[in-house]
């Protein structure tokens, strides 16, 4: 019973830490994807380049706090082509990159289960 014991928990604590490090790390991958799709379709929206690149670094921050990521650990970046974001037929892609901490370690800022990211393109309409 003893030797149960001890085998169980020395087998089983790992393999519990390592089921929620992954799902961690698929919340994350979740929560990319959406905050890069939000923030494409609201750049799109706003009038001017200033507003718009605040405006998606707000749906970043509210698409990584609905998953339960901090907004701090993330990077946002907008890539426009042809050079002027507001013209009308241009594309924006944004990126979205976010570190995955890992599980029950508030004391290792430094640490993180690993970095995903996505991506997410939308044009810029004729009529807004």
């Amino acid at each position: 019973m003893v030797e149960f014991t001890f085998l169980a928990l020395l087998l089983m604590v790992p393999l519990v830490y390592f089921v929620i490090t992954v799902g961690q790390i698929q919340g994350g991958s979740f929560a990319v994807v959406g905050a890069a799709d939000q923030a494409a379709k609201v750049y799109v929206a706003q009038p001017d380049a200033g507003s718009a690149q605040a405006a998606a670094e707000q749906a970043v921050a509210l698409a990584l706090s609905d998953f339960g990521h901090q907004a701090d650990r993330a990077t946002m970046n907008a890539l426009c082509s042809p050079a002027d974001c507001q013209a009308a037929g241009s594309t924006v892609t944004v990126t979205v990159s976010l570190r995955v901490p890992l599980p029950f370690m508030p004391f290792a800022d430094g640490l993180s289960a690993t970095e995903v990211q996505a991506s997410s393109s939308q044009l810029v309409g004729r009529y807004r």
